[in-house]
């Protein structure tokens, strides 16, 4: 015969062993870029709160390497539970033309969950360049091919193909040095062993009145609301160009409705919260939340704009 007293206490250690097991499940936001790039600082601006709206732990992991598409193949065979996500933007779609060969399929194998905002690029300089504007530094590396060099955050990256699309749409001829974060690439123009780097305004605002750098154009076609003294690269130099960003969290294809509602309704919440839209204004990021139907609609137009962008630069990965 059974204990009653027994069962019911058996039952109720086994309902608060599940409780306490849900409740230190551990989200992971993956990152597919090095520490203190773009995607890494908005997924860190936002992980705490998250994680309040969430109710479970939300860490931070980056795996860098070949343009974003090692830690975003990860995600792509990752449990579909929305215990792993991909911080994604523009390079998410650039990797599908950019690449020949992908273990993952941008459109197909990934789950728009979030999207977050948007933010546009800033074209840096050595002030060691005799160039004040688009114009001016289009003639200088015209009149000197090959021997300038532009930094990115690695082959494939946002900031690599801005600036091919620029140097294609332009007819110069620059050499690329891939690094693993933005930082990393603003350094790499800072010390002088490049000369240039497009870089999102999240990682731009910062040097603004830096006399190490001169921010010579937005990429956006319209003026920064952040940086309004900058004329844009299409308005001072190089007329049709045009390169931006969308920031969003996506999951493994499979994820059920209900876990992507879930994280959807949380960064909705975030988006609302004064003390997170200050921290993204302060990145250059504009926030936007939009129903996720949307967002997989913008990442359809982005992937077919990208690819056009791709052909355009004359970059290739082979």
């Amino acid at each position: 015969m059974i204990d009653r007293r027994n069962f019911i206490g058996a039952s109720l250690a086994l309902a608060a062993g599940t409780s306490m097991a849900q409740t230190q499940r551990v989200a992971r936001i993956v990152v597919p870029f090095a520490a203190g790039g773009v995607q890494d600082l908005l997924a860190r601006a936002i992980s705490n709160e998250l994680a309040i709206a969430l109710g479970q732990t939300v860490i931070i992991e980056n795996r860098p390497g070949a343009g974003g598409t090692v830690g975003t193949g990860y995600v792509a065979k990752a449990a579909p539970d929305s215990q792993t996500m991909v911080m994604a933007a523009a390079s998410h779609n650039i990797s599908g033309s950019l690449y020949p060969k992908l273990s993952f399929d941008p459109q197909k194998d990934f789950a728009p969950m979030a999207h977050i905002g948007s933010a546009g690029y800033v074209l840096m300089i050595n002030p060691d360049v005799p160039a004040r504007n688009a114009a001016e530094f289009i003639r200088y590396a015209k009149s000197n091919p090959g021997k300038m060099n532009y930094a990115s955050a690695g082959v494939g990256s946002a900031t690599h193909l801005s600036m091919a699309y620029f140097c294609g749409l332009a007819g110069i001829d620059m050499v690329h040095l891939p690094l693993k974060a933005t930082g990393e690439a603003i350094n790499e123009v800072i010390s002088g062993r490049a000369q240039a780097v497009i870089a999102a305004s999240i990682g731009a605002l910062a040097f603004a009145k830096d006399s190490r750098l001169r921010l010579i154009g937005v990429t956006s076609p319209k003026r920064s609301k952040y940086l309004p003294e900058i004329p844009t690269i299409a308005e001072s130099g190089l007329p049709g160009y045009q390169f931006d960003s969308w920031f969003g969290l996506l999951g493994p294809a499979a994820t059920p409705v209900a876990d992507i509602n879930r994280v959807h309704t949380a960064i909705g919440k975030l988006l609302k919260d004064p003390v997170v839209l200050e921290r993204l204004d302060k990145q250059g990021i504009e926030p936007a939340f939009i129903s996720n139907p949307d967002f997989a609609k913008l990442l359809a137009v982005d992937y077919d704009r990208m690819a056009k962008v791709v052909k355009a630069s004359g970059a290739k990965i082979d």
